[in-house]
């Protein structure tokens, strides 16, 4: 396991799979990430499956908080699109619980995950996508030292309306800095 502050990272396992099938079938909680259909218990069993056949780099982690009676999961990261020649991956992260939003949580795993990418993974650039209609999570990916590296015009659908996706990465070096 990973530990923060006030969050632990670990695996994920399969009793956690129904929280993840609430969460991406919240519209809201969908606004941030590609997933516009409904999903299902059977589709998120599916994936589960094909996820614990990658390498362990791959897999996503859960995110859970300290709480008084123990740890609650409220979301889920990691690391996708590895290319170890190059030493670069793209990160994700959710935070599937809406009462933990604005919370500081999300900034809290992205400080892990880089520290996690950058000194345990060795790897030297660490990228992201993010909607241009997410404010929250471009602040927060500024705070952490991402920063703009361009742009895809109008390449996500959503809602009857065109949105741009912003590019953001991290280098090694800026991060040390």
């Amino acid at each position: 396991m990973i530990y923060g502050e006030r969050i632990r990272l670990r695996a994920p396992e399969r009793e956690d799979l129904p929280k993840f099938v609430d969460w991406l079938n919240d519209p809201e909680v969908r606004e941030g990430i590609s997933i516009v259909l409904p999903f299902s218990q059977a589709e998120e069993e599916i994936w589960f499956d094909e996820m614990i056949k990658r390498p362990a780099p791959e897999h996503p982690m859960a995110i859970e908080i300290r709480e008084a009676d123990g740890w609650t999961m409220v979301g889920t990261c990691g690391f996708h699109e590895i290319y170890w020649r190059n030493r670069s991956a793209e990160v994700g992260i959710l935070i599937g619980d809406k009462t933990r939003w604005n919370l500081g949580y999300g900034t809290e795993v992205m400080r892990l995950l880089l520290n996690h990418g950058f000194q345990t993974l060795n790897l030297n650039r660490i990228s992201l996508q993010v909607f241009e209609n997410n404010p929250r999570a471009i602040r927060t990916y500024k705070k952490v030292g991402f920063r703009r590296e361009g742009v895809k015009r109008q390449a996500m659908y959503l809602s009857g309306q065109y949105h741009d996706i912003i590019l953001m990465s991290v280098l090694r070096s800026e991060w040390k800095e």
